[in-house]
């Protein structure tokens, strides 16, 4: 983590993250190979905070772009699911949008959106930290596959649950 190119793997971890609310990439493995690459502490900063920039672009322009209407959003998405969506792909993204544009409030939002997305980066990169040159790779990136899988029948769940 502390070689030449260390910041600039940093950053552009950290930018594909950021960039997975418009594109999809695979954030169990940018996250784990930002924990194998620079080690726990700098792959869980580099994870979160491209996760944190995405998620709050995503809810930024959908405040200021879309508009509630009684049909597409009648409540704001829940805390606990703005939490939970994290892992599960395409999903994250379509929740934060539908919480700016639903009004949830910033804080409630952020202080969500930062919890969900600690736990998953800590996850991540502790993955990717644990990964050794001498150990096959291939477990350690099928676990983060996991993740996602695990967060999306966490929500189905949920959903049924509510309904």
């Amino acid at each position: 983590a502390r070689d030449d190119n260390a910041l600039w793997f940093a950053l552009t971890g950290a930018g594909l993250l950021a960039a997975d609310v418009l594109l999809s990439i695979p954030s169990s493995i940018v996250g784990t190979m930002l924990g194998a690459r620079l080690g726990f502490g700098a792959g869980f900063t580099a994870s979160f905070a491209g996760m944190m920039l995405g998620q709050m672009a995503a809810y930024f322009v959908s405040r200021r772009l879309l508009r509630p209407t009684s049909d597409a959003l009648p409540t704001a998405p829940t805390l606990a699911v703005v939490v939970l969506s994290r892992p599960v792909p395409v999903l994250a993204e379509a929740v934060a949008m539908a919480a700016g544009a639903a009004r949830l409030g910033w804080t409630q939002f952020l202080l969500a959106c930062a919890a969900g997305n600690a736990v998953y980066a800590g996850a991540l990169a502790l993955n990717g930290a644990r990964l050794l040159p001498g150990e096959p790779i291939g477990l350690g990136l099928l676990l983060p596959l996991l993740l996602p899988v695990a967060g999306w029948l966490i929500w189905r769940a949920m959903r049924r649950t509510s309904n």
